[in-house]
C-alpha cells in the first residue's frame, strides 16, 4: 500500500534501489544534494544537477520537464553520505511561471524499480517560492527513511543551495540554469552540423526479455529520456492537452504525442511505452480477478460436496447454481473493466499508429511513401508488434532504443506458427532471412546517408532470394560473403575494426582515427550459423557480439540453435547475449512489469509491396551522393 505523506512525516525504506518520480504542471528542473551525518554539503561536487546529473548512487535529469524519474541506489552512495535532499526549481528565462503558487501542486512519488509506489507526497501550500526541497532520504542507525519536506524558497535555487551551506550557491545556480538553457536551445532550428556518431554512446532504457530460461534478466534502472548521440533541430511541439473527463463523463479523445518529451519522436516513444505498460497492468488485473473468481468457485463447490445436507437433491443444485452465478458475475465485472480499458487503448492506438515516424511505423504505413533519407538518426526502432491473448486485435509497437545495446538472433528453427502458406521445410529459414532483411532495410533507412552500413555472411548462398532487395538496389557495401574464406575475411576485418576503435576511444583519440577507418555504424547479418564457421571464426563472432555494440558494430544472426549443438555449452554465452526474435508469431517475450508472455510478430513488408525496393533505392542514391 502506498503511504500518503504530509509535510514532516517520514516512512522507512526497505529497498536500496529506488526511483523518485516527479510530476509537475510546468517544466521544472531537478537536483539532489548529498549531506554528511550533520547534513553538511561539502561543495558543488556533492550536488547532482542538470549540468552534472550523475553522482555515485544518484542520477537526475539533464533538462527541465514536467515529468522526471530520478534513479537512486542507496547502497552505492559514498559511506560519508547520510542525507539526500531532492530539489525542484523553476527554470529561469523559460517563458514559464516564476513561482510554484501559480501551478497545480507538484507530486513526488518514491517507487521500487518495478513501478510499485512506496510513498507519495504532494507539495501543497507553495506560493511565491520558485525552488523547493521536496523529499529527504536520510540514514539512521544503518537504516534509510524518507521524509516529506516541502520547504520552499522565494529566493529561488540560489537561496536553497545557500541554506544547504554552499558558499558558491550563486555560481552553481548560474551554471545549473545555463545547463537547462542549453538543453532547451537544442530544440531551436539551426543548420544541421556534420554528424559524427558517438561510438561509445549507450542509453539505459526499458527492456524486453525472453521467457526462455537461458536469456538475460531485465536490467533495472530508470527510463532515461535523453539520448547523448542524438541532436534535434526542430522546434518541439506545444504540450498536448492532457486526457481527462469531459462534460458527458466520457474520457477525452486520445492525442498522438501526449507524453513527456522535447520532440515529437520522443513523446511518441514514451506514449507507446505507456500504452505497453497500461495493457500489461490492466491484463494483470483481469487475470487476477478471474483467478480469484475461480478459486472462490472451487471453494464453494467443495463446501457443497462436503456438506451431506446439500450434496444431493434440490438444495445441492441450488447451491451449485448460486456459486456459478457469483462466479459469472465476478468474471463479467472483470471482463467489463478490461474491455473498457482495451477500448481506450485501442482508440489511442488508432490515433498514435498513423502519426508514427518511419523508424516506429509499420511497413504499410503511408509515411514510407514520402520517405526521404533523414538528417538525424532516431532515438528508437520498431522491431515488430506485441499482443496478449485477451486483446488479440490490439497491437503495441515493440520499440528498442538506438544504438542497439545487444545483438539480435532471428530463430530459423522449426516454428509451430507456420501454416499451409509455407509449403516446404525451408520455410522457417527463408522467413527468418526475410525478417533480417526487413530489419536491415529499416536500420539503413532511418540513419543519415553514410552513417550506417550492412554486411552479410551467407556461406552457402542459401539466403540469396531474401537478400535480393539489398543486392539489387546496391544497399550493401559489398556482395554477401560466401564460403569459409569469405567468413574469415569479413570477421577478420570487423574484429580488427572493433579493436582499433576501442583502442582509440580508450586512448582519448577517437577523433584521430586513420583515414581508412570509417566511423559509420555496421550491421553484420550472419545466415545459417554455424555453417562455414571454424573454431577461430566462432571465437571472433562471440567477440563481435560482446564488444561490437559499444563501438557501433551490431550483429543479427539467422540461425537454428540445434544446428550448433556440436559446440555444446561453449556457445551458451553467445545465445544469452542476443535478443531472440522469431519470423512468425511466438509468445516468447516478457514485459518488465508483470512478466506476461507476449506474442511477438515481426515487422515484415506486406506481400506484393514494392516499398522495400523504393526505400532502399533512395538510401543507395543518398549514399552515392554523400560520397
Amino acid at each position: 500500500m502506498t503511504a500518503e505523506l504530509v509535510r514532516g512525516q517520514n516512512h522507512p525504506l526497505s529497498r536500496a534501489r529506488l526511483e523518485i518520480r516527479i510530476s509537475a504542471a510546468a517544466p521544472v528542473l531537478t537536483g539532489a544534494t548529498l549531506g554528511d551525518e550533520h547534513g553538511t554539503v561539502h561543495g558543488a561536487p556533492w550536488v547532482a544537477h542538470p549540468g552534472a546529473p550523475a553522482l555515485p548512487g544518484i542520477e537526475v535529469s539533464g533538462q527541465a520537464a514536467t515529468g522526471h524519474r530520478l534513479a537512486v541506489d542507496l547502497d552505492a552512495l559514498p559511506e560519508a553520505v547520510h542525507r539526500v535532499s531532492v530539489l525542484l526549481a523553476l527554470p529561469e528565462r523559460s517563458g514559464g511561471p516564476l513561482r510554484f503558487g501559480a501551478l497545480t501542486a507538484p507530486t513526488a512519488v518514491v517507487t521500487a524499480l518495478d513501478g510499485t509506489a512506496i510513498v507519495r507526497f504532494t507539495l501543497t501550500g507553495l506560493d511565491a517560492e520558485s525552488a523547493v526541497v521536496a523529499l529527504e532520504l536520510y540514514r539512521r542507525q544503518n537504516a534509510w527513511k524518507v521524509r516529506a519536506v516541502g520547504q520552499g524558497y522565494a529566493g529561488g535555487l540560489a537561496a536553497l543551495l545557500a541554506d544547504q551551506g554552499l558558499s558558491e550557491a550563486g555560481e552553481l545556480t548560474a551554471h545549473i540554469q545555463e545547463a537547462v538553457t542549453r538543453s532547451m536551445a537544442r530544440a531551436i532550428p539551426a543548420p544541421p552540423p556534420q554528424h559524427v556518431p558517438d561510438a561509445t554512446a549507450s542509453v539505459p532504457a526499458p527492456s524486453y526479455r525472453t521467457s526462455d530460461a537461458h536469456d538475460a534478466p531485465v536490467p533495472g534502472g530508470p527510463v532515461d529520456y535523453t539520448h547523448p548521440g542524438r541532436r534535434t533541430h526542430t522546434t518541439p511541439p506545444p504540450p498536448a492537452p492532457a486526457a481527462g473527463p469531459v462534460a458527458d463523463g466520457q474520457p477525452a479523445p486520445p492525442v498522438a504525442g501526449d507524453a513527456v518529451g522535447w520532440s515529437m519522436d520522443e513523446r511518441l516513444y514514451n506514449q507507446v511505452w505507456g500504452m505497453f505498460e497500461d495493457l500489461a497492468r490492466t491484463t494483470a488485473a483481469y487475470r487476477s480477478a478471474v483467478d480469484f473468481a475461480d478459486s472462490r468457485l472451487e471453494k464453494e463447490l467443495d463446501q457443497v460436496l462436503t456438506d451431506p445436507r446439500s450434496r444431493l437433491g434440490a438444495a445441492g443444485d441450488d447451491a451449485r447454481e448460486a456459486a456459478q452465478a457469483r462466479h459469472s458475475q465476478l468474471v463479467g465485472q472483470a471482463r467489463a473493466a478490461l474491455d473498457r480499458d482495451l477500448a481506450q487503448l485501442t482508440a489511442e492506438s488508432e490515433v498514435v499508429e498513423p502519426a508514427l515516424p518511419p523508424a516506429y511505423a509499420r511497413w504499410d504505413n503511408p509515411v514510407w511513401h514520402g520517405y526521404r533519407v533523414p538528417a538525424e538518426p532516431p532515438m528508437a526502432l520498431r522491431l515488430g508488434d506485441l499482443h496478449l491473448p485477451e486483446s488479440v486485435p490490439l497491437r503495441i509497437p515493440m520499440l528498442v532504443r538506438l544504438p542497439l545495446e545487444r545483438g539480435l538472433w532471428i530463430d530459423s528453427g522449426p516454428a509451430a506458427g507456420l501454416d499451409d502458406t509455407v509449403p516446404d521445410s525451408a520455410g522457417p529459414r527463408r522467413l527468418a532471412m526475410e525478417t533480417a532483411v526487413a530489419l536491415a532495410a529499416r536500420l539503413l533507412a532511418v540513419h543519415p546517408a553514410g552513417e550506417f552500413a550492412v554486411q552479410v555472411i551467407d556461406p552457402a548462398g542459401a539466403g540469396a532470394p531474401a537478400l535480393q532487395p539489398l543486392v539489387s538496389t546496391g544497399a550493401l557495401t559489398a556482395p554477401p560473403a560466401a564460403g569459409a574464406v569469405g567468413v574469415a575475411d569479413v570477421l577478420g576485418r570487423l574484429t580488427g575494426h572493433v579493436d582499433l576503435i576501442q583502442m582509440a576511444v580508450r586512448g582519448g583519440a577517437a577523433q584521430s582515427l586513420p583515414p581508412g577507418v570509417g566511423t559509420a555504424q555496421q550491421l553484420l547479418i550472419v545466415n545459417d550459423f554455424p555453417h562455414g564457421f571454424d573454431d577461430r571464426a566462432v571465437t571472433q563472432l562471440r567477440y563481435l557480439a560482446d564488444e561490437g555494440p559499444a563501438v557501433g558494430v551490431h550483429l543479427v544472426m539467422v540461425a537454428d540453435r540445434e544446428d550448433a549443438e556440436a559446440y555444446g555449452p561453449l556457445l551458451d554465452p553467445l545465445w544469452r547475449s542476443l535478443m531472440r526474435l522469431t519470423p512468425v508469431p511466438d509468445d516468447h517475450l516478457a514485459d518488465p512489469w508483470v512478466g506476461h508472455a507476449w506474442t511477438y510478430e515481426p515487422s515484415l513488408v506486406p506481400p506484393g509491396s514494392g516499398i522495400l525496393q523504393q526505400v532502399l533505392a533512395e538510401v543507395a542514391a543518398a549514399r552515392t551522393k554523400h560520397r
